[in-house]
């Protein structure tokens, strides 16, 4: 296993995900509610950050590989899946739309290690639309997790209606990969 900055940086985010769920279980006496929202919110936001920044600097310092290729989008469907779980403890999403979002991730992330094992993984590489879905998520899980208002600026609203949009994308794009997937029409 390879052992470099890029991959570092992606373990750093495995290992943020129990501050982001975490500090929801804090005592009382520790935090109130809104410096929670505030802590969860800015971990997500450095471990999110720090998805873009291990790709980048993988990229920039040759320092690409299958290992990291690999531990990238495990650690973000983990990091997705258990601010989702949280959210729906809180109340703040519905479970339907964490299953959709999480149960999507599930089913695509085997649908490519089985279409990579018939020889025919770059059928299913990730494309603009998952990368769309993507940014909804990660714009919109904070937005959750702070739950405030900032002024006017109503976060848990926006946030709600990001998801939902988030939602809608993991259903197109997942019709989208299995179409590709699927059997070719002759021509």
């Amino acid at each position: 296993m390879p052992f470099n900055l890029p991959i570092f940086l992606t373990w750093l985010r495995i290992v943020m995900i129990p501050l982001v769920v975490g500090v929801f279980y804090l005592p009382d006496s520790w935090m109130s509610v809104t410096e929670r929202n505030l802590v969860a919110t800015v971990t997500f936001t450095l471990a999110a950050l720090t998805d873009w920044l291990d790709g980048y600097l993988a990229r920039r310092l040759g320092q690409t590989s299958a290992f990291g290729a690999f531990l990238d989008p495990v650690a973000d469907k983990l990091m997705v899946a258990a601010a989702l779980i949280m959210l729906v403890e809180l109340e703040r999403v519905g479970a339907v739309v964490a299953v959709i979002i999480i149960g999507r991730e599930i089913a695509i992330s085997a649908l490519r290690e089985w279409m990579a094992n018939s020889g025919q993984g770059g059928s299913v590489a990730v494309n603009m639309l998952g990368k769309v879905k993507t940014i909804f998520q990660m714009v919109s899980i904070p937005m959750l997790l702070y739950h405030d208002s900032i002024g006017v600026f109503d976060a848990g609203a926006v946030g709600l209606w990001l998801i939902y949009v988030s939602a809608a994308l993991t259903l197109i794009s997942m019709m989208y990969y299995l179409k590709l997937a699927g059997p070719k029409a002759p021509v």
